[in-house]
């Protein structure tokens, strides 16, 4: 595994072997720079932009729900995990373009202001080994909630508050079963994009792969 570098005001995605503990998460008062993960990793460089299908098990039926109501709320869980996934990796230029086709908004409460902390990253020595605390990136998250909707929550990588907070947005709107496939939408040159860098990367990686070869002599 190559060492872990940090990179100031970079937007380069956290690593699939890395991943951040919101509750882990500290309240940063003074001024620090933006620090973000990165790592290269020559079995996987990009994570797969479609979510895995939910695995529902039997503790995650409520009292009362029957199997298919509960595959339903598991599979809805599975598109919103990667709709804020998706959210968390778009610009602010991306996301603000994908707020203004639903405006005029309605009222927005800001139910928890954007604020920056700390979080936890943690990596697995060839991906399936133990895990160990690799050091702390940092983290802006926010909440927000519509006047008669639902709430939106945001968790990205570095300081960015409106950034942060237009995601919280967009994810409320997202909630919303009339605005979802509008939100998908706008939402389709963010994921263009990434699904393009993730070719980028793997056909750099598979440039470098070696093939190692081996002659067994024969007997004569």
């Amino acid at each position: 595994m190559a060492p872990l570098r940090f990179f100031r005001r970079s937007r380069l995605p956290i690593c699939i072997d890395f991943y951040t503990n919101p509750v882990q998460m500290l309240r940063r008062d003074g001024h620090t720079p933006d620090a973000r993960p990165e790592i290269r990793n020559t079995r996987r460089l990009a994570a797969e932009t479609r979510a895995p299908a939910p695995q529902l098990r039997p503790a995650d039926r409520r009292r009362g729900q029957s199997f298919e109501e509960a595959t339903m709320a598991a599979e809805d869980t599975t598109q919103r995990q990667a709709i804020m996934g998706t959210l968390a990796r778009a610009t602010a230029q991306e996301l603000s373009a994908a707020v203004e086709r639903f405006k005029p908004l309605p009222p927005i409460h800001d139910l928890r202001p954007a604020e920056v902390g700390l979080a936890m990253v943690r990596g697995r020595i060839g991906g399936d080994g133990d895990a160990f605390n690799a050091g702390e990136a940092t983290v802006t998250r926010a909440a927000v909630r519509i006047e008669g909707g639902a709430t939106g929550v945001s968790y990205l990588l570095g300081r960015a508050p409106d950034r942060a907070r237009t995601a919280a947005i967009l994810d409320a709107l997202w909630q919303d079963n009339a605005l979802r496939i509008a939100v998908e939408e706008a939402l389709g040159p963010v994921r263009a994009r990434l699904a393009a860098e993730a070719t980028d990367a793997r056909e750099k990686t598979e440039a470098t792969k070696v093939n190692f070869f081996t002659m067994v002599r024969g007997e004569d």
